[in-house]
Order: C-alpha cells, then sequence, then structure tokens
C-alpha cells in the first residue's frame, strides 16, 4: 500500500488510518495522473461503412491543485480557500452512440463524457461548514455535487468511497484535517477537465473564547432579517416579472442555491449560527414628511407596470396599480419596495417551521430626496433633508423653535392626524386576503393594525412591536404637558392586543436616547413610563446604540492608556461607564477637547436619572418626574424591576472608532 504524507503547515496532522502520517507523496500523484491517461482521438472521414466519428473524447485528465508536500493552511472566521487534491478515482468513461446527418447510410457518432471522483484537502483543523463553492471562478450551487464534507475532527472515519476504491482497512479518515468528497464529478461543463475549485470554509474562532463556549456562533441567539424591503424578497415561492415574451426576470432567485433569497438566507443562518432562536422580521412602509401633521406612511413598490407572477403584489389593502412608487434617482428606486403581503405570510411560517420566534418589527423609511420642497421643522429652510431618521419626524415647527406649537391643542391635533383613526374594524379578511374597508386614510394606525391582521393570518408571532424610534414623535408636549403620542401608542397596543391575544408579547421599540426620559427646559420627565407600565406592554424594548469607546487617533488622549481600541476589558469598562454614565460632553467642541463633565444630581442626588447608561439603575428605582425645579412627590406608573428589558436591536457602525 502506498503511504500517503501531507505536511500541515510545517507540522505533521495526526492520522485516522493505523497511526500512518497523511499527506500527498509522489505515488499519489502518480496513481491520480495515471488513472487519467487517455486514447489518441481518431476521428476519420465518414463515408459508407466508414468507422464512427469519436466526439468528446480526449488524451488526458489534468487535475490542478495537486502538489507534493503542498502546505495544509489554518484559518479562522471565513476564508475562500482552493485546496489540494488529495486522492482522486480513475475517470470514468461513457460513451453514447447515435446516428446523425441526411439521407442513407447516416454517419455514426460516438459522444464521450467523463466523470471522476476526488477528495481536496482545505485545512487543519475543525470547521464548522463548507458554504459557497466556485468552479473556475463561478459560484455553482452545491446541490449540484454529489458532495461530502468531513469537518476535521479527531474521530471522523474514513469516506466510503475512498475505502471501497482502495479496500476496506487501506483508506485513510485524515482525522484533524478538513476536506470534501466530490463523487462523480461530471467533466463536460467544464471542458472535460477537473475545474479550479474554491471553497467557502468557516471555522469558530480560536483561544480563550473556544475554551469559555463563546464563539460567535454559539453565542449569537437572535438575528434581524433586513433591509425590510423588497417586493418579493421575503417569499419562499419563487416570483418573477414577466417583461416580455419568453423573457423573465427573477423577483427573488438571485444564487446558484435555487432556492429563494430568503430560503437561501434562512438555511444559512441555521448553518452559522445554530443557537439563533428568535429572528426579527422587519417590514417597511415610508413616511414622506417630517412635519407629523403632514406625513402619510404607506406601502410602496418599485413600478407598477408588471406584476409578479404567481404572486400578485398586495399590501396595506391596495393593489400594484394602486400604490405609489418609491423615489428614482437616475431612473433606479431608493429603495426596494414593501414586502407582498404574500410574502410576509410565508417568511412568518417559515422561520417558525425552523424552530425560531418570530418578533415582527414593522418599520418606517423617510423617502424624501435631495431637492424636494417640504419644510425642514427643525431649521425653517426650505427643504428637508435627504433620506431622514424617523427619530426626526416632529411638529410642524420643532420644539424650541419660535412658533411652534408645542405644549398646546394644536401639537395634540398634528399628532393625532399622524396617527390617523383607523380602527380594526376596518379590516376583514376574505379569501385569504386582508381587506381594508375604512376611510381614505394613510396614518401610522393603518400601518400597524394592518400586519397584526396579517400577523394573525399567518398563525401568530411571538412578539409584535407597535413602532420604533420615534423620538421626536414621543416627546412632543400637548396641553398640561402631556404627551399625546404616548396616549395612541398605548391605543395601539390595546388594539393589537385585541387582534393577535394574550400570547403574543407586545413592546415598543424606544431609541436608546429615549426609552429613560426627556430632559427639555430644566425639567425631568419620565414620558414613556405610562407606556411601559400599561398593563398590555409586555416588556421594555431598547434600540442600543450606546457608545462603547472614545478612542481618538494619537497617543495623548484621555483613553490612550488602555492600549487599544480592541482591549476587551476597555470596551467592558464602556457598558456601565464612560461616556452616558460617568461624564457626558456638553458639546461638539467639549467633544474635541475631551473636556468630559461628570454626570451628577446635585439637587436630589439621583445620579441615574441623567445616566442612560444605568438601565439597572432606572430599572429598580421609582421613577418622579421634575418640573420647574421641583420634584414631584407622586411616582410615576413605573413599578419598579416589573417588566424585563430587551435589546430589540444592537450595535455600532462598522467603520473606524464605530464603538465611539
Amino acid at each position: 500500500m502506498a503511504t500517503l504524507l501531507l505536511s500541515a503547515a510545517g507540522a505533521a496532522i495526526g492520522a485516522g488510518f493505523g497511526g500512518t502520517v497523511l499527506g500527498l507523496s509522489g505515488a499519489v500523484i502518480g496513481r491520480a495522473i495515471g488513472a487519467t491517461l487517455g486514447r489518441v482521438l481518431d476521428q476519420r472521414l465518414l463515408g459508407a461503412g466508414s468507422d464512427p466519428v469519436d466526439v468528446g473524447r480526449i488524451d488526458r485528465l489534468r487535475l490542478t491543485g495537486a502538489g507534493e508536500g503542498a502546505p495544509i493552511g489554518q484559518i479562522w472566521g471565513r476564508v475562500r480557500l482552493g485546496g489540494q487534491v488529495i486522492w482522486a478515482t480513475e475517470f470514468r468513461e461513457s460513451v453514447q452512440r447515435r446516428r446523425a446527418g441526411k439521407g442513407a447510410p447516416k454517419p455514426k457518432i460516438n459522444e464521450y463524457s467523463y466523470s471522476v471522483s476526488l477528495a481536496i484537502a482545505l485545512c487543519e483543523g475543525e470547521i464548522l461548514r463548507v458554504g459557497r463553492i466556485w468552479a473556475d471562478g463561478n459560484e455553482i450551487s452545491p446541490a449540484s455535487l454529489h458532495l461530502r464534507v468531513y469537518v476535521g475532527s479527531e474521530s471522523q472515519l474514513p469516506d466510503p468511497l475512498i475505502e471501497a476504491v482502495e479496500g476496506a482497512g487501506r483508506a485513510p479518515a485524515y482525522r484533524g484535517l478538513a476536506y470534501v468528497v466530490i463523487e462523480d464529478l461530471e467533466l463536460a461543463p467544464y471542458g472535460n477537465r477537473v475545474p479550479q475549485f474554491n471553497f467557502e470554509v468557516v471555522r469558530a474562532a480560536q483561544g480563550s473564547a473556544v475554551a469559555s463556549g463563546s464563539t460567535l456562533d454559539t453565542a449569537v441567539s437572535a438575528v434581524a432579517f433586513i433591509p425590510g424591503t423588497g417586493e418579493y424578497s421575503l417569499a419562499t415561492t419563487p416570483v418573477h416579472y414577466a417583461e416580455a415574451p419568453g423573457r423573465n426576470r427573477s423577483a427573488n432567485v438571485h444564487s446558484p442555491s435555487g432556492q429563494t433569497d430568503f430560503a437561501t438566507s434562512l438555511e444559512q443562518l441555521d448553518a452559522e449560527l445554530p443557537m439563533t432562536g428568535s429572528v426579527s422580521l422587519v417590514v417597511s412602509w415610508f413616511g414622506d414628511d417630517l412635519r407629523c401633521g403632514s406625513c402619510s406612511v404607506r406601502p410602496k413598490v418599485e413600478q407598477t407596470l408588471r406584476d409578479g407572477k404567481p404572486m400578485v403584489w398586495r399590501a396595506g389593502g391596495i393593489l400594484r396599480p394602486d400604490a405609489f412608487e418609491v423615489p428614482k434617482i437616475d431612473g433606479k428606486s431608493i429603495y426596494g419596495g414593501t414586502p407582498a403581503d404574500g410574502s410576509v405570510v410565508e417568511a412568518i411560517q417559515a422561520i417558525r417551521a425552523a424552530g425560531k420566534e418570530v418578533m415582527f418589527y414593522p418599520f418606517v423609511l423617510m423617502d424624501q430626496i435631495e431637492g424636494n420642497t417640504l419644510p425642514d421643522p427643525w431649521t425653517g429652510a426650505p427643504t428637508q433633508p435627504k433620506l431622514p431618521w424617523r427619530g426626526r419626524v416632529t411638529l410642524s415647527v420643532a420644539p424650541g423653535r419660535e412658533g411652534s406649537p408645542d405644549r398646546t391643542v394644536d401639537a395634540e391635533a398634528e399628532v393625532a392626524a399622524f396617527f390617523g383613526t383607523v380602527q380594526p374594524s376596518d379590516f376583514s379578511i376574505q379569501n385569504g386576503m386582508i381587506e381594508y374597508s375604512g376611510p381614505e386614510d394613510w396614518g401610522y394606525r393603518r400601518f400597524i393594525l394592518h400586519y397584526a391582521m396579517l400577523c394573525a393570518q399567518a398563525g401568530g408571532v411571538d412578539a409584535f412591536c407597535i413602532g420604533s424610534e420615534m423620538r421626536s414623535l414621543t416627546q412632543i408636549r400637548g396641553q398640561a404637558d402631556g404627551f399625546p403620542s404616548v396616549v395612541a401608542l398605548r391605543q395601539l397596543a390595546r388594539d393589537v392586543r385585541a387582534i393577535l391575544g394574550p400570547d403574543t408579547k407586545i413592546s415598543y421599540a424606544a431609541d436608546w436616547s429615549e426609552y429613560f426620559g426627556y430632559h427639555v427646559d430644566g425639567n425631568v420627565y419620565f414620558h414613556l413610563d405610562p407606556l411601559w407600565a400599561d398593563p398590555e406592554i409586555d416588556f421594555v424594548a431598547i434600540d442600543n446604540y450606546m457608545p462603547l469607546s472614545d478612542w481618538r487617533d494619537g497617543e495623548d488622549h484621555a483613553d490612550a492608556s488602555w492600549g487599544s481600541i480592541y482591549n476587551l476589558d476597555y470596551l467592558k469598562a464602556n457598558i456601565a461607564g464612560g461616556e452616558g454614565f460617568d461624564w457626558f460632553y456638553d458639546g461638539a467642541e467639549g467633544a474635541a477637547a475631551q473636556r468630559r463633565i461628570p454626570i451628577t444630581d446635585e439637587a436630589f442626588g439621583e445620579d441615574w436619572v441623567f445616566r442612560y447608561k444605568d438601565l439597572r439603575s432606572w430599572w429598580s428605582n421609582l421613577h418622579h418626574d421634575r418640573v420647574n425645579g421641583s420634584r414631584s412627590p407622586n411616582p410615576t406608573a413605573w413599578v419598579p424591576a416589573s417588566k424585563p428589558i430587551r435589546f430589540t436591536e444592537y450595535g455600532c457602525a462598522a467603520i473606524d472608532k464605530g464603538s465611539n
């Protein structure tokens, strides 16, 4: 038996076969190449009784990526690898005989095709999975290959095909080596040769993280499906647009997997983050004005001419011809359209079928583009910023500016116009579709109640957010310093509860700068407390992007003693410390100079009131509003430690110093 030798990053890898060290040797390569010896093509002119024409026959088969003594790499994370051929069968020749042409006698043609089985070493050590695969630079579907993946464990057994070819007890297990076996690879698509393969290989991090069992693939327990747009992005049914006779354009199948984009993503989620037990399903409608009294919230499409087949676009109780288009720049839509109702139902059911919880997360995207003619309520400019954040939706004139209706009955009227008057009774289910029979009202209530009905039709969801990050809207004050948006959200929570029932957990996802209170004019309002304390709200939801660092270039900034922005202890120290806990900046100039002002409450000794990072103190204490320098003797409705806190989003920008 030939001995197999394999060097692995300068060190031998232990074999799973009788203690033999594995690797590439001249014997193996010689056997692989010898297995590919062909015959000389013999094509002759045909006449009556002539020999047949041989088509597609090869004289030899080349195996790329097989080199004696080639090092086998070590990887961490996600890497694209070429690998090394470590085993191959003789190629199998198949011939199909036929007659072709006109007249008699018809010439005989022998069409030859070839296949080969081979094993390709990927890397040293145990991997998590093999993801995407490329052949000669083109991505192919793993399902198109008879592929077996050996992750490189120390207990893996020999491949049955290798053992069948080499003989019982004569096949190594390649323990400690991750490799793949491709069985009966058809060579015709690659010019009758073995293509150059590349594999996306995923391996867990090393070191202390592995020792503690807290690698990324095991630590992540919940994710969000975004971007929340795309007319059929959430469908498990393949959908296409018929652009011309005989010419279709796929709406939601864009990978070699052959599955829809959503189904492919869900499959990848299971493989890469197997501990994920909860999914936030984001679905977007579009707002069109920062002035809440003038802002409509409605579903939109990318174009109104062609509908999807076989799934018709429908959302919000309207069909494609009745929908507005998302704005375009240079002829291209700035966003995908609102997901069709049918696709949302399919996504909910697919996620639940995968054994995961569903939190439905309705999302407002503002779609004003550059050059709009809408007055800016924040500055008075004749145009609003392009694609602003929904957290900037406010009054016709923002609080603090001259002429603002804040703290008046007019503010209450503008908020009421934003929410609208749509009721649950305006919706019904007919032929499996959500029908709307209410007034011509594109207020916020129609948005939320439509999806509560759709979630119920899909079989229910585990959690439902009635909104997110509407910071400036919830801070609008009406008469007697009431907060009309909070009142409206509480009513919305009650209506959603009536639709979805007691088993669905309901909340509002507050921005991290919003959840704990509103500090303005020297006053402190725990303005969301009536919402957090409402019996229909099950948890305090926070979209958490609090800063975890304050790093600067150079070696003389305030945090330089920590050594690096990547110092884990430094980042941990800023969870319940640093900016927003120990100190704050009083403006851009102070931030530039790092003039840190300690956070203290000299009046009443409740420092935590002003510490947005002090979640524990906010959660475990009674809350007292402060108006005109006086602390209310009566606490708000919040009952300390009464409800759990969930981070419905958290993270930081994926840029240099993003944790700042």
